[in-house]
């Protein structure tokens, strides 16, 4: 926005396109409802300045581009202030003419968002400077109309909101109603449940009951069986006696003998009635899969004394790598 100071007079461009758009866009009715009193246009704190004090906050306002806010502290209220105290001074009335559109603009700005304590204070400022502005009744009726507007807005989000915590109330009564319908409901599932389990849990105690006791009377039948069978039954003949004719050692494995670990291995044999070794099997090794296959080896090359019957015994072979 640009502006120009010549012999104490304000010039502003373009000030008759602003206000003749203002005053082209006025509504045809021209009997406005009066708006709710403003508070004074000029701060008394700037009705008791000085001439040129306000000369000089005044055009300092102007560089500053606060040509109607902030309330208190800008270009309109200066001059207007002035304008009181030399009621003739043209450059003052020319600068309060060269404000005026842009202190309507910003009336209707307010307005349109609903500011209506500075819509008014604005429209006081133009009221001040022109009493018979033509777009002062519309704006006067745009704040009052706005304002009614407002507050039946007001009133009907009071109601929805109202209405909105009636419904929200009901749902929590609903909500604590079917809670506590559900909670009756799954305490008598858990009561039932439990009942149930108790029924299950006695008929599997009275079930395992009878199995034991079938399983016993089953035992002392067989162990009565057994005892007359063991009884009728001839006595086996005791295990032959095994006298070992050659025993050779096992090689003891390299790697074991190079680590210097030793263990045992506990063999299973079949002799046959020749005193060979028929078959062999480890029974238990430790460490495990270390000595197995030299014990093995080395137990199939073993022989007994002839025997009247193949047998079965076991014996422990022993690895010490000092042995």
């Amino acid at each position: 926005m640009s502006y120009v100071m010549s012999k104490g007079k304000l010039r502003l461009l373009a000030p008759v396109v602003l206000l003749s758009t203002l005053v082209a866009c006025s509504g045809k009715d021209e009997t406005a409802a009066p708006a709710a009193a403003p508070a004074p246009a000029v701060a008394e704190k700037v009705q008791a300045m000085d001439t040129q004090q306000l000369r000089d906050l005044a055009s300092a306002a102007l560089r500053e581009n606060r040509m109607y806010a902030p309330a208190g502290d800008n270009a309109m209220e200066y001059y207007l202030a002035l304008r009181d105290k030399l009621p003739d001074d043209a450059s003052i009335k020319s600068a309060l003419t060269d404000l005026q559109p842009y202190t309507l603009i910003a009336a209707e700005q307010a307005l349109g968002r609903e500011d209506f304590p500075e819509t008014q204070r604005l429209i006081a400022l133009v009221e001040k400077v022109d009493p018979n502005a033509p777009a002062l009744p519309r704006l006067k009726q745009g704040v009052t109309g706005s304002m009614q507007v407002a507050e039946r807005r007001t009133v009907e989000e009071a109601d929805k909101a109202k209405k909105d915590a009636e419904t929200r109330a009901k749902q929590q009564v609903e909500q604590q109603r079917l809670a506590q319908q559900q909670a009756a409901e799954a305490s008598a599932a858990q009561q039932l449940a439990a009942k149930q389990e108790a029924a299950r849990k006695e008929s599997e105690r009275q079930e395992a009951e009878r199995q034991t006791a079938a399983r016993r009377e089953a035992e002392q039948r067989s162990a009565a069986a057994a005892a007359a069978q063991q009884a009728a039954a001839p006595k086996p003949a005791a295990a032959p006696t095994l006298r070992a004719v050659s025993t050779p050692a096992p090689r003891y494995p390299a790697d074991a003998l190079r680590s210097g670990t030793s263990g045992e291995v506990l063999v299973e044999l079949s002799i046959g009635t020749d005193g060979s070794v028929t078959d062999a099997r480890v029974l238990r090794a430790n460490p495990a899969r270390v000595f197995d296959r030299e014990a093995l080896n080395a137990v199939k090359r073993w022989k007994f004394e002839p025997i009247s019957s193949p047998t079965t015994t076991r014996r422990t072979l022993a690895f010490a790598p000092n042995k």
